[in-house]
């Protein structure tokens, strides 16, 4: 089965790869904690119209399905579906979870080969089991970081607040068949990059095309959160390496903006595809 229309976004990046953008549903946050040490004077404007009463913002569940000839790779899989009442209320939860978003947008989760997680907090990984406990996807190779495994089961209590982790340790054996250290491509073209900075064992995912046309896209996961997420110095509060988020964001948006790279964003509801342009000595994010 292909992809359909009802894909929230889809682009050709050359050579035969595509990328489709599937949001798995979204939830809410804390205004506060998403602009972290970001005075409110700066950032009050840009969600005058989001947030809501509770002072908590929308953020979208945005997977990636990739498809190349060398196989299928889906980039995160949302909050899931095995979220209790409370936790639905509590966090919002709303909308398809991903297998039910891959299957309104014509996809089968049994043809995916790869799924590449940029980490393994509760939004990016809770869609690796089904209700029932068992594989999401059960031929698919599931790709972190071996640090992000390793700081999942820790027992720091900041930790414990943003892993989900009796659902980790549900997946650690698969994982761990999967995990890898630093910049592995994973198939041709599809490649991950260590960042660290919003937690350990963060990582970007890269995914460049091929013959005329070319294209490259990339996935920043929680480095690249929203449109403002542009500014390398502006970081969340559930960044636990901060300063290394503001080094490693300068890295990779230089390039990002110089090779007119396409950029996917990944919990914005409205514009979550674009490119970053140079703004003085900081980046702007423009939908396309």
């Amino acid at each position: 089965m292909g992809l359909n229309e009802a894909v929230d976004w889809r682009g050709e990046l050359g050579g035969g790869t595509t990328a489709a953008l599937i949001q798995a549903g979204t939830f809410r946050s804390d205004a506060g904690a998403l602009f972290g040490p970001v005075p409110r004077v700066l950032w009050d404007r840009l969600v005058t119209d989001e947030i809501d009463g509770d002072h908590r913002l929308l953020q979208a569940l945005n997977c990636l399905l990739v498809e190349t000839s060398a196989g299928r790779v889906l980039m995160e899989t949302g909050i899931g579906e095995r979220v209790s009442d409370k936790v639905r209320e509590m966090r919002g939860y709303l909308g398809k979870p991903i297998l039910p978003a891959m299957a309104a947008a014509g996809f089968e989760p049994e043809s995916i080969d790869v799924v590449a997680m940029s980490h393994l907090h509760f939004d990016h990984a809770g869609g690796l089991l089904r209700a029932d406990g068992s594989k999401a996807f059960p031929r698919a190779r599931i790709v972190a970081q071996r640090a992000e495994w390793e700081i999942a089961l820790d027992d720091n209590s900041r930790i414990v607040a943003s892993y989900d982790q009796p659902e980790i340790r549900l997946v650690r054996e698969w994982g761990e068949e999967g995990w890898v250290d630093g910049e592995v491509e994973l198939l041709p073209g599809v490649s991950v990059v260590r960042t660290g900075g919003h937690s350990k064992g963060h990582q970007a995912i890269v995914v460049r095309g091929s013959g005329p046309g070319t294209q490259t896209l990339a996935f920043f996961g929680d480095l690249g959160m929203r449109p403002w997420s542009a500014n390398p110095r502006w970081v969340t509060s559930f960044d636990d390496f901060p300063l290394d988020s503001v080094e490693v964001k300068g890295e990779l948006f230089a390039r990002a903006a110089e090779e007119r790279w396409l950029i996917v964003l990944s919990h914005e509801p409205k514009t979550p595809v674009g490119r970053l342009t140079p703004d003085r000595d900081r980046y702007r994010f423009e939908a396309v």
